[in-house]
């Protein structure tokens, strides 16, 4: 199962590879993309981010070897964005980076903070450079794709017009969207990345990493398409829509206490279910009652409603756009699939 995974993902990373361009690797290079080099030691220090290990429990070589496959990957597409960033003028500046950390500084002492850049594997000058990636990409993206999208007066009617009975609240209701993370293995499972957990392990290690970039700041409309296995809400950006609070009583006890606890535009801890291990955000609450058009708040959640789906589908497109665009050359796919011819 583990080398048939491997196989599904090397011929997708091989797809950015022309045939006429397969050559040997520089040394220490793990891929370049227009030209630009990805280094093994850059792939191991994201690893070592996304995939912390616990003592005594050491993956497989087949698996790790996956696991650096699909960081691969998301730097590849990340240095992609970034790349074009830069071709734009929407580098991040000293002081945009300067904020962000100071935010996410601010719930912390010091030391504190210090300790838990430790626990992720890395220092200050790490963070700064990946919230300045981060950042960049951000920018590239509010340009190019959110800023574009228009969310008309008729738009909102008639998604109210489709959707009226919805809005009809018998009791309080939630909004919730969700990352789902399963351990059985299920061919039906669709996602960006085709990324399917096949074991508990693997579930429990791509939940973790899932988790880390959360906090890191990237999105989590994105990160459901690309990674959650809840074949009906990752293609919505993992939205679960209204959930009435009964409904979460009666399916567990301790969630519905979690998301109780939640507010508005807050993501939960990893969540262990019947279902595997999820990650919840809540977008909002809503009392008991019909809601008719006028409502603020109705005219609110209808327009971030399509936004989001429009802004999911454009990055979606536009990733892929991106992607036959650039020069990749995979050098650590490569070595793998001639390994494997070898045996």
């Amino acid at each position: 199962m583990l080398f048939s995974r491997t196989v599904v993902i090397v011929v997708a990373l091989l797809a950015f590879i022309p045939s006429s361009c397969k050559k040997s690797a520089p040394a220490n290079v793990a891929a370049t993309v227009n030209s630009r080099a990805i280094t093994h030691a850059e792939v191991d220090k994201q690893f070592a981010f996304q995939f912390s290990v616990p003592p005594g429990d050491r993956p497989s070589d087949d698996q790790t070897t996956i696991q650096k496959l699909e960081v691969l990957r998301s730097m590849v597409d990340n240095e992609i964005m970034l790349q074009r960033a830069e071709k734009l003028g929407l580098m991040a500046t000293d002081s945009d980076v300067d904020a962000k950390q100071t935010e996410l500084k601010a719930p912390y002492t010091q030391e504190e903070f210090l300790k838990q850049l430790k626990a992720k594997n890395m220092t200050l000058d790490d963070l700064k450079t990946q919230l300045r990636r981060d950042l960049s990409i951000q920018k590239l993206f509010n340009k190019e794709i959110t800023s574009h999208i228009t969310i008309t007066d008729k738009d909102v009617s008639d998604f109210y017009a489709a959707n009226k009975a919805s809005f009809n609240l018998a009791e309080p209701q939630i909004h919730l969207t969700r990352i789902l993370v399963t351990p059985a293995p299920d061919p039906n499972v669709r996602n960006l990345k085709a990324d399917k957990a096949q074991s508990d392990d693997q579930a429990r290690k791509k939940v973790t990493m899932i988790e880390n970039r959360l906090r890191n700041g990237e999105d989590f409309g994105l990160l459901a398409q690309s990674y959650s296995e809840d074949p009906t809400s990752a293609p919505n950006g993992g939205d679960l829509g209204f959930i009435a609070e009964s409904a979460l009583e009666k399916a567990n006890v301790e969630l519905r206490k979690l998301v109780m606890e939640l507010k508005p535009g807050q993501v939960s801890k990893i969540i262990k279910t019947q279902e595997g291990y999820s990650i919840l955000k809540l977008i909002s609450r809503e009392p008991a009652g019909q809601r008719d058009l006028n409502d603020p708040k109705v005219q609110q959640t209808i327009r971030e409603t399509l936004l989001n789906r429009k802004d999911q589908l454009l990055k979606a497109a536009y990733y892929e756009v991106a992607r036959n665009e650039a020069q990749v050359l995979n050098y650590l796919a490569l070595r793998i699939t001639a390994a494997r011819e070898k045996k």
